[in-house]
């Protein structure tokens, strides 16, 4: 059975780095996109498990980017979380009513990160079920 595949779009490269690396060690198959018309690109033609989608990209925000793609037949149903550092009250409400099905707010705290991509797969049935 193949690894659950997760996109990650990310323009900062340390943060690429650190994502690639973690979800490689967890044992997902990793994209790399570094913006948004890219990552759109990639999720079309591999169609993703799972996008790991910054906020704040060049051209077009992470943001339009999950509506753009939750809009399309074809990818509406990857699952987005939204990788940001926007971590204010009311951020996250605005980041799930564009259509993100979760949150890690930055910088990337290994554990957390983690444990959220593996309840968002759980729900796919692509992942375990964290507790």
């Amino acid at each position: 059975m193949m690894p659950p595949q997760v996109l990650v779009v990310e323009d900062a490269a340390a943060n690429m780095k650190l994502a690639v690396l973690l979800l490689g060690k967890a044992g997902y198959s990793v994209l790399q996109a570094d913006n948004a018309m890219d990552g759109i690109a990639l999720a079309r033609e591999h169609q993703p498990d799972l996008i790991l989608m910054d906020i704040q990209l060049p051209g077009m925000d992470g943001l339009t980017a999950t509506r753009l793609l939750k809009e399309n037949e074809a990818t509406r149903h990857i699952k987005v979380i939204a990788l940001t550092a926007f971590a204010m009250k009311g951020d996250e409400e605005k980041m799930i009513a564009a259509g993100c099905d979760g949150y890690i707010a930055k910088p990337i705290q290994y554990r957390n990160f983690l444990a959220q991509v593996e309840k968002i797969l759980g729900r796919l049935g692509g992942g375990k079920e964290t507790p």
